[in-house]
């Protein structure tokens, strides 16, 4: 050069090489959202694809994660023979209920196009290992799984339906309990598939109530604890009121997991704990037991029974 530096032939044609960079580092993949959940319980990944399959149970640890209405549904019921009775009720707002920032009716609006459901219960007919039943299965994800006006209906038609078809009824329950925007319409609810429940025990026709966490309140309170026989999933939330009020009625210390599934199994009110992967097989036995000598469903509707289109 003219300054007298010495040229290198190869690095002034090709470039000056960057040993070095660059090794080690892989590129950046972007991972698609929603293709992995995390156990709370033990901190496993989880495929969600394999989770699904698994039931929604986890395989490290056997957590029991949520479950969808229809998720719930396909699990238990033979494949095909489910079919869903008054899909189309939904809640009024018959006191005018608001908040500073929504109307009743807007909310349930919202949550319809958020969970894809009507409302927190989904009810209906269906064989379970061949034999027929009337089913109906809350979801939590709906309001808290809250009953209202439209949950209790539901649940009583479907109660009203077994009976009248001499068909044994399952409930699976999943809530917060009574839906306090309905005030006492909801608490009415209370009443109303009790009742329905003891003119189905008079026709000697049985109930099973499967409870899943949560399970609490009104519905705790009412035909959820009815059953002839209960079931429930390992460690759900089970109760009426919080643990909370109940230490600040009582003014006492309350034993560890009071609430779950396994402590009131011990005490009696509970009668089987379940977990979910043999579920159906212990509905199905049970059902077998408690219809030995059965009685046969008849195919011919109420009058005020509206089938899924």
């Amino acid at each position: 050069m003219a300054d007298g530096t010495p040229v290198d032939p190869v690095n002034s044609v090709f470039g000056k090489p960057t040993y070095g960079q660059n090794v080690g580092q892989p590129k950046k993949v972007e991972m698609p959202k929603g293709l992995w959940v995390k156990c709370p319980s033990c901190g496993e990944m989880l495929y969600k694809q394999e989770l699904s399959a698994n039931l929604m149970v986890c395989r490290k640890c056997t957590h029991h994660f949520p479950m969808t209405a229809r998720e719930r549904i396909a699990s238990l019921v033979d494949d095909g023979t489910f079919e869903e009775f008054d899909p189309a009720l939904v809640p009024v707002n018959a006191l005018g209920f608001k908040t500073s920032s929504k109307d009743y009716v807007d909310y349930v609006k919202s949550q319809q196009e958020k969970t894809g459901m009507n409302e927190g219960v989904i009810a209906g007919t269906g064989t379970m290992d061949g034999a027929p039943l009337s089913l109906a299965v809350m979801d939590f994800s709906f309001i808290g799984g809250s009953m209202g006006s439209v949950v209790g209906e539901k649940i009583t038609r479907a109660i009203e339906r077994a009976t009248a078809r001499k068909l044994p009824v399952v409930v699976v329950c999943a809530s917060g309990g009574a839906r306090m925007q309905e005030g006492l319409f909801s608490l009415m609810q209370m009443a109303k598939t009790s009742a329905a429940l003891h003119r189905h025990g008079q026709a000697r026709l049985p109930f099973i109530s499967v409870l899943t966490h949560p399970t609490m309140a009104g519905v705790m309170a009412s035909f959820a604890t009815l059953g002839d026989l209960i079931i429930a999933e390992p460690k759900a939330l089970i109760g009426f009121a919080g643990a909370r009020v109940i230490k600040e009625t009582t003014q006492q210390d309350l034993p560890k997991g009071f609430q779950t599934s396994e402590f009131l199994l011990d005490r009696g009110l509970i009668d089987i704990v379940a977990p979910r992967p043999i579920l159906k097989a212990t509905l199905a036995n049970a059902l077998r037991y408690m219809t030995a000598g059965g009685t046969a469903a008849t195919k011919t509707s109420s009058p005020t029974e509206t089938p899924a289109s």
